[in-house]
């Protein structure tokens, strides 16, 4: 099984969106997919259809009750189940805070499934805690969808810093494996900007030890789409809502590279918005966790959450 986190803790950048069309995508292709809502908003259950008022099961009691992950997940489409959110998952930090192994529950759930499901896919919250940390620690590889613009960069040397923490204590397999650029616009300078300055630092982690040395900005880019935004008032994914839009092309041709079904060729270089004038490219300052002068989150051993 496949295992990906989805994270960043800043919201609105199409986390949710894309854990949904990812996941809907691959089952479409005919792969077992298990989706895991992790964020006590619930939005990923509610985009899915799911009333999370009257969600019974989920990953709250999964985390605090001993329920096995078959006895939590909803079967919400064909060759797709959901481990539902509700507001009640909020609490789950505060409930775990003696509890001896907290920061591995989810992974010690999950290996009774691993030959069950082809793919798993974790919407985190928007928040580095202890929801966050049990999806680090139960999966291999993590997804970071981002919007182009500057400022939605200057979180990403702390989840680079998170990620690396994770790996170097508690699961030595994870690592940064995509950037997802949403609500890309290919033909406005910013964006590819700031999508040229990620490469290059990424780049430049080649060849390292560090979390996000085999990490590669994902050549399909999520274009701005309308439908994207309106499809989870109707609990619907894209490919239900509107299949031939262009959001619902993109998330399938993602899916495709991610599950190696074809081949995508890296887009041609855009074209700037006709009359911009040229700008100077902005210099990013993306810090590695080696040169980050201060720690927000301090791993000392595996109890320290």
């Amino acid at each position: 099984m496949k295992k990906i986190a989805v994270l960043n803790q800043k919201g609105g950048v199409g986390k949710t969106t894309s854990v949904t069309n990812i996941a809907a995508a691959l089952a479409m292709e005919g792969k077992r997919v298990a989706a895991i809502d992790f964020d006590p908003q619930a939005h990923l259950t509610i985009h899915l259809g799911v009333n999370p008022e009257q969600v019974q099961t989920g990953a709250y009691r999964l985390l605090t009750e001993e329920t096995s992950f078959e006895q939590e997940i909803v079967h919400v489409r064909e060759n797709l189940w959901l481990l539902p959110a509700n507001i009640h998952l909020v609490g789950a930090e505060s409930e775990l805070v003696s509890v001896v192994g907290r920061e591995t529950i989810l992974r010690e759930a999950l290996a009774e499934v691993d030959e069950k499901f082809d793919y798993l896919i974790i919407d985190c919250a928007p928040s580095l805690g202890l929801l966050t940390l049990n999806a680090l620690a139960a999966v291999d590889e993590v997804m970071i969808p981002l919007q182009p613009h500057f400022l939605a960069l200057q979180g990403l040397s702390k989840l680079l810093q998170t990620v690396e923490l994770v790996n170097k204590r508690i699961n030595p397999v994870l690592k940064v494996r995509w950037i997802l650029l949403c609500m890309f616009d290919s033909r406005a300078s910013l964006p590819n900007e700031v999508k040229a300055d990620i490469e290059k630092f990424l780049e430049n982690a080649r060849g390292t030890n560090c979390a996000w040395a085999g990490a590669e900005v994902l050549p399909v880019q999520v274009r701005p789409n309308i439908k994207l935004a309106e499809a989870p008032s109707y609990g619907q994914t894209i490919f239900e809502y509107e299949p031939h839009c262009n959001g619902a092309e993109d998330y399938k041709r993602i899916a495709h590279y991610i599950a190696g079904l074809r081949q995508e060729k890296k887009d041609t270089e855009p074209t700037a918005v006709e009359g911009e004038e040229s700008q100077k490219p902005i210099e990013i300052n993306i810090q590695t966790v080696e040169n980050s002068s201060q720690k927000e989150i301090q791993i000392k051993d595996t109890q320290s959450f």
